[in-house]
């Protein structure tokens, strides 16, 4: 996934999209730009390394990351719940734990980029059929508190976010533990 760093720091119009649209997929670029550059270069060996037995991998991190995107794409384009077979094929990816380290190891890089790119594409082709007042439709959603399509994405990208920061925390460990490793 190549974005356009010459955008990326602007928060306006987006060919394709609608003016509220464009600025949630100028927030979704930067963002995603952000955790391209922290993953970037990424061996198997860092994508799989566990700070402990408990811990997420940074590779299953990523799926995550498209899980999250996946299930949101179904409950808001799809104004419904995911079926007991989708949420099946997507379990590993969102509850993680030892189903998540199961089926998120031994992949390289491209593996997780590929199913990152495929869900945003799918994100973004829906994006470009909506009209931006689909963005302020309410629902009843956590705790039975009314929520909005735009809140909802908000919290995909803002999920990433979090997920970075723990990306980034993981390297910077195997770094230090290969550095005492090899002392």
């Amino acid at each position: 996934m190549v974005l356009d760093r010459s955008q990326l720091f602007l928060i306006d119009e987006k060919e394709g999209f609608g003016p509220t649209f464009s600025h949630l997929v100028s927030m979704m670029n930067y963002v995603r730009s952000t955790t391209l550059e922290a993953v970037e270069g990424l061996t198997i060996e860092e994508l799989d390394f566990l700070i402990h037995d408990g811990a997420n991998s940074i590779g299953m991190l990523l799926a995550h990351m498209a899980a999250v995107e996946r299930i949101y794409q179904i409950v808001t384009f799809e104004k419904r719940d995911p079926t007991a077979e989708e949420e099946e094929a997507l379990a590993a990816g969102l509850d993680l734990g030892e189903k998540g380290k199961a089926a998120f190891n031994g992949f390289p890089l491209e593996h997780y980029l590929a199913d990152l790119e495929a869900e945003r594409e799918d994100t973004y082709r829906k994006f470009g059929i909506l009209s931006d007042d689909w963005l302020f439709e309410q629902t009843d959603w956590w705790w039975g508190e009314p929520g909005n399509n735009y809140f909802k994405w908000f919290h995909v990208f803002e999920d990433e976010i979090n997920h970075r920061g723990q990306i980034r925390m993981i390297k910077k460990i195997h770094s230090l533990q290969k550095e005492h490793l090899a002392k």
